[in-house]
């Protein structure tokens, strides 16, 4: 272990291509929390230095090549970043044959088979996010919650799904049809596979159309591509609740969506917590990278690398490519501790290596990432976070385009979470 010297940190962003509004704002994030660190004294006194590589359209070959550029010309330590959802995991085998750490969010169960298939092996690849699966099984979860509340009286028990052609969203919808009818919900619709990257919902908003769904649900996550979807919904609405997923809290999906977005939910199984210090942060980053960007997604690499740091010191230290025996210190320590981020409790499954989601996998906010529903209540506003307890920042309302008599509000969400 070299004892001077900075400590280089790598990133593999999406700075072009379809996800590159969040790859900038997964690169602000690491920039901020490296910055916040150096200025406390680094990682036991050694300063941080970070190394970005743009993995474009986050193929398994594009991202498998920014992990060699990292460890081979950089020597990283670690690598830490946002989502790369495209590589299925390609990106590991060079990482685990460094034995270096990496700290992701590509929101995938395809991570679970892999680190439990192989822990040895994959000892230091660490999902900093719960898995799509959960985005699925939470939504219906949520939904049953409004419903049993009283908060909101569906006319009818229909759900129609559509969903991009990624294999995330596919997962995240497959997971909803699947988990429906346990909660009283039939699928009426879907899922219906768009192909994505795609400006055009059209045709499959008039499919679900045909099926008088109370809630019609877009797992597809592109923030530009959703805010089309919203845009084209609104021009002749369904009298139905909308959600959609991850894309929807990005300010682009604000300036895109425009009026259009008011009423949507938006559910992430990672996100920003309204809380004292989630609103400190959001000032600081805000501050720093200007007023239209996007702390909600640049809290993941931020949240990430802190947990990082925190963990490394407390093993005595990072460790270089090849310098097992450390790594596997510091991957040890990131498992033991558990660390309230701004993003809410980052605790790691001891089998997974994923974080845990609250209220989906456990009922104690202490032990897990809260699965957040926003709800886009005045889109010159912040959005407002609905649930689950003891997050939420207000209630739920019902949207603008909804007239029928099934969308009267009432009851009272009361304290318990929707899980």
């Amino acid at each position: 272990m070299s004892a001077r010297g900075p400590i280089p940190i790598g990133s593999m962003v999406p700075l072009t291509g379809a996800s590159a509004a969040d790859g900038y704002e997964f690169r602000n994030g690491l920039w901020l929390a490296i910055e916040e660190l150096n200025a406390r004294g680094g990682i036991l006194g050694r300063e941080l230095v970070p190394y970005f590589v743009d993995t474009g359209d986050q193929s398994a070959e594009r991202v498998s090549a920014a992990a060699r550029e990292l460890i081979r010309r950089h020597n990283v330590h670690a690598i830490v970043n946002g989502y790369n959802i495209g590589a299925q995991n390609a990106e590991y085998e060079p990482i685990a044959d460094a034995g270096i750490l990496y700290v992701h969010h590509n929101t995938l169960l395809q991570h679970h088979d892999t680190v439990m298939g192989d822990p040895e092996r994959y000892f230091g690849c660490f999902m900093s996010d719960p898995a799509e699966y959960w985005y699925g099984q939470g939504f219906i979860k949520f939904i049953s919650w409004l419903r049993d509340t009283g908060q909101w009286k569906p006319a009818s028990d229909r759900l129609a799904i559509i969903s991009g052609s990624r294999p995330y969203s596919i997962v995240t919808a497959n997971a909803m049809r699947s988990s429906a009818a346990d909660f009283g919900w039939t699928v009426a619709f879907g899922p219906e596979i768009v192909k994505t990257p795609t400006n055009d919902w059209e045709y499959a908003i008039e499919l679900a159309r045909k099926v008088k769904p109370a809630i019609l649900a877009n797992t597809h996550f592109y923030a530009s591509d959703i805010a089309h979807f919203q845009r084209q919904f609104r021009n002749n609405p369904i009298d139905c609740l909308v959600y959609l997923q991850y894309g929807g809290m990005h300010q682009t999906f604000i300036d895109v969506a425009g009026p259009a977005a008011e009423g949507v939910i938006v559910g992430t199984v990672v996100g920003l917590v309204r809380d004292d210090d989630g609103a400190a942060y959001g000032r600081r980053y805000r501050a720093r990278f200007g007023p239209d960007s996007t702390p909600e997604v640049g809290a993941l690499s931020y949240s990430a690398m802190h947990h990082y740091a925190l963990a490394a010191s407390v093993a005595g230290g990072t460790g270089e490519p090849y310098e097992f025996t450390q790594n596997r210190k510091v991957a040890a320590r990131l498992k033991d501790i558990t660390y309230r981020s701004v993003l809410g409790t980052i605790h790691y499954h001891p089998a997974w290596q994923a974080a845990v989601p609250y209220p989906d996998a456990t009922r104690d906010p202490s032990r897990g990432m809260p699965h957040l529903f926003y709800q886009v209540q005045d889109h010159r506003k912040e959005q407002v976070v609905i649930a689950p307890v003891p997050y939420n920042t207000g209630r739920f309302a019902v949207p603008p385009w909804c007239t029928g008599a099934g969308t009267r509000p009432g009851g009272d969400p009361g304290l318990m979470p929707f899980g």
